[in-house]
């Protein structure tokens, strides 16, 4: 088996060679390493000729971190696909860890693993509501993104079959992919914490953007939508709908906005009391 690596990144020069080097560090080196410049401002191209055996991809424009993976995707050659946020480091044998567990699980065909967040430098503890799930983890992915892209390794026939990232969610774009993904495939955890999150920092997409749940609650519609889920799945789905946009409808008003009141209100009624 092989692996391509795709690694998004924007104006993240003083974090990128410490992922590269995560990567180059490997104890079960990859197969193809992609660096997916999306059109940063900040020296990365030049900091990029420092590595010759990583292949670059350098966007015209900004286009958000789902255009990069997506352009990362289209030339990646190899059947298994792991992801690399730039801000993020992997641990040694991440990769060999994962390729293991392929071999003891050849019916599974995504891998996850665990991780150490640090934040602002100091160590953190995971809440319990971010423990990593395993099996059939869709409902376990309503809630929130329970899987760090940085750890995941999946075979692209998963892609190909779901489809890719939705390159109109600035924010929240592995919650939209995993529940495409993970309503019809388990996932298998790896638990070894095997992957560094790194936050704190102000170009972190959740700092960016107010009011997360609004990106959730469009890419729950697109499941309920598609008519994909079994009755169970749809039911939950449905209720983290609900859930959601009472959140965002109690913010709207806090706010006092009415427009937006009316148009959570109006994805209610549409989505929950059928």
């Amino acid at each position: 088996m092989k692996i391509s690596v795709i690694i998004p990144s924007y104006n993240r020069a003083h974090t990128l060679p410490r992922a590269l080097d995560s990567v180059l560090g490997q104890t079960r080196p990859a197969d193809q390493i992609i660096v997916v410049d999306d059109a940063s401002s900040d020296g990365t191209k030049a900091l990029l000729l420092r590595y010759p055996m990583v292949e670059t991809q350098f966007l015209a424009h900004n286009q958000g971190v789902s255009a990069a993976r997506n352009a990362g995707l289209r030339q990646a050659r190899h059947e298994w696909i792991a992801l690399l946020d730039s801000d993020d480091e992997w641990l040694p044998e991440k990769l060999q860890l994962q390729v293991d567990a392929i071999a003891h699980n050849p019916e599974i065909n995504i891998f996850h693993t665990n991780e150490i967040w640090i934040r602002n430098g100091i160590r953190v503890n995971a809440m319990n509501k971010h423990a990593k799930p395993d099996g059939q983890v869709y409902q376990a992915s309503l809630a929130l993104c329970c899987v760090s892209p940085s750890s995941i390794l999946m075979h692209r026939r998963v892609l190909k079959q779901c489809g890719v990232f939705d390159e109109s969610l600035p924010a929240c774009e592995d919650y939209d992919l995993w529940l495409r993904l993970f309503h019809r495939y388990p996932v298998r955890l790896i638990d070894q914490a095997l992957l560094i999150k790194y936050g704190g920092h102000v170009d972190q997409l959740s700092q960016q953007y107010w009011g997360m749940d609004r990106f959730r609650v469009k890419a729950l519609t697109k499941m309920l939508d598609a008519q994909l889920l079994n009755a169970e799945d749809d039911r939950l789905s449905r209720a983290m709908l609900l859930k959601k946009c009472q959140v965002l409808i109690e913010g709207a008003r806090k706010r006092e906005n009415t427009q937006r009141e009316l148009k959570y209100i109006a994805i209610i009624e549409q989505y929950c009391h059928a």
